[in-house]
């Protein structure tokens, strides 16, 4: 007579019945450690004990490889690597890959990439003959290192998600950046006119228009080649409102101070700006600076250097609270894009904004 079976430990195809982990389990590269310590900090409080990150190191050769240990067992864990690539992008990226080979060698359950800020996202499709898209390539590379599932924050390009074979969940900024809005601007609310600094960037603009209830204007600019910006139009009256611009990636800052300068040129009170990835390298901080806006906010996706926290016109608001919850919810299985919703994510920042 044959014995019962107990098909839940059965393997079927790739998919391996693993018993549920205690608790999530974050390892960090070098790219933001900051932002890495206070998401812990945030499960910790959420979840009432102290999940820390998992002691590793992650080194250089004299010769620059990268090198990976994990001085924990892993096996059967829940793994959320924590890793921005942002610059040096390339550094960062490889960290993350050698990381994520670890754990699949090292027999972590499931693997999941955290990565607040997606490089090489601007490079997303082919704008001329015999160029790569080399987001697609980064993608392909991050599911062959063993990597799962993606949480991310503002994508440049939406398309991107499917680039992956692989679920990817994509945050947004913009319900943190409504919470702030109405906290710092309460009193004039009726004033406000949110600006997309380009046409591309109209859906990011009005979708946070729509959360603050206040109209949208565009400024039209033209370029006659690369990196050289010919001409600026505001589409819209922004005759006495206080201006907010909205995008996703501020870089250089040429185009952010510009547009600026251009608003006030049609007539409006003052200039802000929410961006979501303060990449901000070259002459940004200097350009913003002394620039005709009031006040530059960013989120820490990118770990700011000293220039942009000594900077006194650059406000850095945390993702911690999100990235925090996001992960509980993935590890419990349950809905991420409720923290799409201002409300719903209004009691992580209680306090905070």
């Amino acid at each position: 007579m044959l014995s019962e079976v107990n098909f839940t430990n059965l393997t079927y195809g790739n998919r391996r019945a693993m018993p549920s982990t205690a608790e999530p389990k974050l390892i960090s590269g070098n790219a933001n450690m900051p932002l890495a310590k206070a998401i812990a900090r945030r499960m910790s409080m959420h979840r009432g004990v102290n999940v820390g990150l998992v002691d590793a190191r992650v080194e250089r050769f004299n010769d620059g490889e990268i090198f990976v240990e994990v001085f924990e067992n892993v096996r059967g864990e829940d793994m959320f690597i924590l890793q921005p690539t942002s610059n040096p992008a390339n550094d960062n990226l490889m960290e993350l890959l050698i990381i994520a080979d670890a754990m699949r060698r090292s027999s972590a359950r499931r693997t999941t990439a955290v990565i607040p800020y997606f490089g090489y996202a601007r490079q997303d499709r082919r704008t001329k003959a015999r160029t790569p898209i080399s987001a697609k390539l980064v993608a392909n590379m991050i599911v062959g290192a063993g990597i799962e599932r993606i949480l991310t924050l503002d994508l440049h390009a939406a398309q991107i998600q499917g680039f992956f074979d692989i679920p990817v969940d994509n945050l947004y900024a913009s319900p943190i950046f409504a919470l702030d809005i109405v906290a710092q601007f309460k009193d004039r609310m009726s004033d406000l006119m949110l600006i997309s600094p380009d046409v591309g960037g109209v859906a990011r603009a009005r979708e946070l228009a729509k959360r603050v209830n206040a109209p949208l204007a565009i400024v039209d600019k033209r370029r006659e080649k690369p990196g050289e910006i010919a001409e600026m139009t505001v589409i819209g009256d922004v005759t006495g409102k206080t201006c907010l611009i909205v995008d996703d990636i501020c870089d250089t800052a040429g185009t952010l101070c510009k547009a600026a300068e251009v608003l006030l040129e049609n007539g409006a009170a003052e200039v802000h700006a929410y961006i979501s990835h303060g990449v901000l390298s070259g002459p940004a901080v200097g350009r913003i600076t002394n620039s005709v806006m009031k006040s530059l906010v960013i989120t820490d996706t990118i770990e700011a250097t000293p220039d942009v926290s000594a900077a006194p016109n650059i406000r850095i608001l945390p993702t911690a609270p999100l990235f925090a919850q996001a992960i509980l919810n993935i590890w419990h299985g349950t809905s991420v894009s409720s923290l799409f919703d201002t409300d719903t994510l209004a009691p992580a920042y209680e306090g905070i904004l």
